[in-house]
């Protein structure tokens, strides 16, 4: 249909093709989408999962179960309370960026081989 076409129809003709290209256009999107979720579920078929992906499909959750990572042993402790410890991995905690503001440097924090914090003597220092 040409826009000449369109401009001499009146409102009445204007509106039944209206509805009827809306009809249409529906049928269209559900048969599209009917499509796509064909493909999807071809696509998500468990023979061509990975083994993590199976289980989580057998249990019902959405997510794989979380990998397994070694404990991080801590390298970094705070003098002023010994039990705050940081591996060396992520964010730095806050006692420790505040020492470092002050002057403090990263090696008088450090845990010794020996597993226990170090004496004072070996950088251990008090912090205000």
């Amino acid at each position: 249909m040409h826009r000449q076409e369109l401009e001499t129809m009146d409102f009445e003709e204007l509106w039944l093709l209206h509805e009827e290209l809306t009809k249409i256009l529906a049928e269209k999107i559900t048969a599209e989408k009917q499509e796509l979720e064909k493909r999807l579920a071809q696509l998500s078929r468990p023979d061509r999962l990975g083994q993590n992906e199976m289980v989580a499909a057998e249990t019902g959750t959405e997510q794989p179960p979380r990998r397994k990572y070694p404990k991080v042993v801590p390298k970094y402790f705070n003098p002023l309370r010994p039990t705050e410890t940081w591996s060396g991995r992520g964010k730095q905690p806050r006692w420790l960026v505040a020492a470092l503001q002050s002057g403090h440097s990263l090696d008088e924090f450090r845990i010794l081989e020996s597993g226990g914090p170090p004496d004072t003597k070996a950088g251990g220092r008090g912090h205000s």
